[in-house]
């Protein structure tokens, strides 16, 4: 772990699987996915079968709806057992301080790329309104965090799921890495149809590492701000929360450097053309059209009737779609106005993807919002100024295109 002049940003000790192993079965896809689908899960199993493979460190999320707590607790002891044998069985290779190129392709985008680094957790904040290099996107749910702490607790290594957004329009950053031409230290295919990864190497000790520092530090905003977060804020939560932990049995002067007090991420640029964001839609049941503009009119007054303005879209069976349209709302984006409404009267809501989905929902007593889709070039201004945004206000991607557990890093000493 070396430390860098930017307070959050770290040059991570990076753990890849020695060479020889069979990445295509040792890479798998964030635990978070595919939570309703077993079946995925079984068949990356059978895929994956007695290889080493990150499968078998990790606890997919989908079991937690599946298996008793008995279960769980074995399923946890079995990863840190795999752990364990992966160390002394020198499946990962010998540390690489340094960064880390991720190229991502996909049979939607030919390209994603991202550069893995270590954060320091002392420079994340989830809570709204806070002034942190790091920061959350949307509203932590507290009781998440537990149940993810258990698993870093009883882990020697962590394997990442946490992308990181931050705002370069230029592309400096990585742009001018991949100048230097760094080596390829993997590439890969990726299982289940995911499309393929290459990884290029950048040493700690060379001058496009450096580089990589200085396009950083160029970065901050005014407001302080230099990573959101956009996917895995839960797991950096729970790594966080970890960290308060550790700290409390750490000397203060060997706090600094310590592992836990770190986490690895992939840091990926808002304005990289191969990350899509998606705008999530509401229905909401057990009301009708009427009913529904009934409230609307109650909640947000005379800002209603304007010409011009922010406005959403609200659907029903049977009848023409109503333009909403707010002079001053109440939230700088549509999707903050509707959940503001939706919240206030405890509308029974759900959240879905695709404007197809919201018009076969909206049937009967059920209504669709359509609230248009974010756009990169406020997102940051929109973490400044709001702290956070609105639960369920965006999607980065299609499922198979979240991110996968390749690289690992040691969080112990």
């Amino acid at each position: 772990m070396k430390l860098t002049k930017i307070p959050a940003v770290a040059i991570p000790d990076i753990l890849l699987p020695r060479t020889g192993t069979d990445l295509e079965k040792w890479a798998v896809i964030a635990c978070d996915q595919y939570t309703s689908e077993p079946e995925y899960w079984d068949a990356c199993d059978n895929f994956v079968n007695d290889a080493p493979s990150a499968l078998r460190i990790v606890l997919p999320e989908v079991k937690l709806g599946l298996e008793t707590e008995e279960q769980i607790e074995n399923d946890l002891k079995d990863i840190a057992s795999n752990i364990d044998s992966y160390i002394n069985n020198n499946i990962w290779g010998a540390p690489l301080e340094g960064f880390i190129l991720t190229d991502r392709a996909t049979s939607l985008h030919p390209s994603r790329r991202g550069i893995m680094l270590a954060v320091d957790l002392e420079q994340y904040e989830f809570t709204p309104g806070n002034k942190a290099l790091i920061r959350a996107t949307e509203g932590t749910v507290l009781s998440r965090i537990p149940p993810r702490v258990k698993i870093r607790a009883n882990a020697k290594v962590e394997l990442p799921h946490i992308m990181l957004l931050y705002d370069d329009p230029e592309d400096k950053v990585i742009g001018n890495a991949l100048k230097t031409n760094p080596e390829v230290i993997y590439d890969t295919d990726l299982m289940q149809g995911s499309g393929h990864i290459t990884g290029r190497f950048i040493p700690a000790d060379s001058d496009a590492a450096q580089g990589i520092v200085d396009d950083f530090n160029t970065l901050i905003s005014e407001d302080g701000l230099l990573f959101a977060v956009g996917d895995g804020n839960h797991s950096l939560a729970s790594a966080k929360a970890h960290w308060e932990n550790v700290k409390k049995t750490v000397p203060e002067d060997q706090q600094a450097t310590h592992p836990a007090r770190f986490a690895l991420a992939e840091a990926v640029n808002i304005h990289d053309k191969g990350l899509d964001f998606e705008p999530i839609h509401r229905v909401i049941f057990g009301i009708t059209k009427d009913e529904f503009m009934s409230k609307a009119e109650e909640f947000f007054g005379k800002e209603l009737d304007a010409a011009e303005g922010q406005s959403f879209i609200v659907v029903s069976e049977g009848n023409e779609d109503i333009k909403v349209t707010l002079k001053n709302p109440p939230h700088m984006l549509p999707v903050g106005s509707v959940q503001m409404l939706i919240d206030k009267f405890e509308l029974n809501c759900d959240y879905i993807h695709g404007e197809d989905s919201v018009r076969k929902l909206a049937t009967g007593d059920a209504v669709g919002i359509l609230v248009e889709g974010i756009s990169k070039d406020t997102f940051f201004k929109t973490i400044e100024k709001e702290g956070v945004f609105p639960r369920k206000t965006f999607s980065m991607g299609e499922a198979f295109e979240k991110r996968f557990y390749l690289e690992a890093r040691k969080i112990t000493l």
